[in-house]
């Protein structure tokens, strides 16, 4: 699985191997990594009608008064307040945003899974954080805006600034937790949380910490958010969103957190984790150059994202890789771009043939835009780890310009094929940012490294 840069072989340059130990969700469909599961293989789609308590008064009344683009506006994928995730609780009582909130608590659920305690009575530099946001706190300034259109000032909290950064729920978990090694956020729009995994992937491989808790959030589930991502025709006019099928019309808002734990193998070792879900192996960026919104008609920025990813995970072999969780957000254009870069990656016949599986999450959550990343790796991981891949909730009709036959029609989850050692997590944003992770089956714990 050797690579090279520059002549060099990076397993030289990067001997340390990195392990998934520990995963923590909070999505619109369900409060845990196991629960999210189990409805995603059932099949289970969470974008609804929004409810008046959904959103904050002025926010509500600001979309009940507006006359355009109303039907795109009228539906998202809400965590759910009433069962299981504790709002005011995560929020300190509502002092924090809600990004920052959904960040935390995925975060706790991770660290608990991976097995490991808090540090706070004995602070770890050993440990870091990589945790971003795409709107970060877009809310805050939606409501910080009514508040000065009315002349009340004096309602800005002294802690707005810190509380709407992208790297406020970075700086928090690192808080909560004692961890003080390196702390990052990057803020790539839809492509934020891929590019912090893939950042906390190769702190870990240059030895800059032991472990890193990695991923990202986003709550702006907003009358602004909302009704500009409508007016960019982004979201689908029908309210459900339906990747790769032929009547896709745009994506559907979500909100939530993804946390991956990644660490060291040797690490993990070292304090006997009794289990791993997957090695992460490869990670590509790269840039479009193209359009501050639309992806290049053939995908190629996306290829090269792709193929970057693969190299650095050692696959030679494209059909090594059984499953892609396709960054599909339910756009015509979006997702047909991507399926020109998958089978110019992989090859016409693996895709159109199904060797290398294909699906999209976004049709059951939403799209969780900074947070996306996170959370689809985290299913990309699961699917490795159970050998499931799971259905492309809101696909019903092969689009035959696409000629990809995408997981999921009738609902019915697939089997990752025994030989396939890999798995692909594709995300990608706005101003033409892409990142690729490459996962492969968890290596055994107790062989020799």
């Amino acid at each position: 699985m050797s690579h090279y840069a520059r002549g060099v072989p990076l397993d030289a340059l990067y001997p340390r191997r990195v392990v998934v130990t520990g995963v923590g969700l909070v999505t619109p469909l369900a409060r845990t990594t196991a629960e999210n599961w189990r409805a995603l293989l059932a099949n289970a789609g969470a974008t609804r009608a929004l409810r008046e308590d959904d959103l904050a008064r002025e926010c509500w009344n600001a979309l009940a008064a507006s006359d355009g683009a109303r039907a795109r506006t009228r539906h998202a994928g809400v965590v759910n307040r009433r069962e299981g995730y504790d709002a005011n609780a995560w929020s300190d009582g509502g002092s924090l945003a809600s990004f920052v909130a959904y960040g935390r608590c995925a975060a706790k659920e991770a660290i608990e899974d991976a097995g490991m305690t808090s540090a706070r009575d004995a602070p770890r530099d050993d440990v870091g954080v990589s945790f971003g946001a795409g709107m970060g706190g877009a809310s805050d300034l939606t409501r910080a805006g009514g508040w000065m259109a009315k002349g009340e000032l004096r309602r800005i909290s002294p802690y707005f600034v810190p509380r709407i950064l992208a790297n406020a729920g970075a700086g928090r978990i690192s808080m909560d937790h004692g961890f003080r090694g390196p702390n990052l956020a990057a803020a790539t729009a839809c492509a934020t949380s891929a590019h912090c995994i893939g950042d906390a992937f190769r702190a870990l491989q240059r030895g800059d910490a032991n472990v890193m808790i990695a991923g990202g959030a986003e709550g702006c589930i907003d009358a602004v958010s909302l009704a500009a991502f409508a007016k960019a025709r982004a979201l689908s006019a029908t309210g459900r969103a339906k990747p790769f099928d032929v009547a896709r019309d745009g994506f559907v808002m979500g909100e939530g957190a993804g946390v991956l734990v990644l660490e060291t193998l040797e690490h993990a070792r070292a304090r006997g984790v009794d289990k791993v879900y997957a090695e992460i192996r490869g990670y590509g960026a790269s840039g479009d150059a193209h359009h501050v919104t639309r992806a290049s008609p053939d995908g190629e920025g996306a290829a090269r994202a792709m193929r970057a990813a693969m190299r650095d995970a050692g696959v030679d072999d494209p059909l090594d890789v059984g499953y892609v969780n396709a960054h599909a957000t339910g756009t015509p254009l979006g997702d047909a771009a991507e399926a020109m870069a998958l089978k110019t990656v992989f090859g016409a016949d693996a895709i159109e043939s199904g060797r290398v599986l294909t699906t999209s999450t976004k049709g059951a959550t939403g799209h969780l835009l900074g947070a996306a990343g996170a959370i689809e790796a985290a299913y990309t991981v699961m699917a490795l780890h159970t050998g499931d891949v799971p259905p492309t909730f809101g696909y019903d009709t092969v689009d035959p310009n696409l000629r990809i036959p995408i997981v999921g029609a009738g609902g019915v989850a697939a089997r990752l094929r025994d030989d396939a050692r890999a798995a692909m997590s594709n995300s990608f944003g706005f101003g033409g940012t892409n990142a690729s992770l490459v996962f492969a089956r968890a290596p055994p714990l107790d062989a020799a490294p």
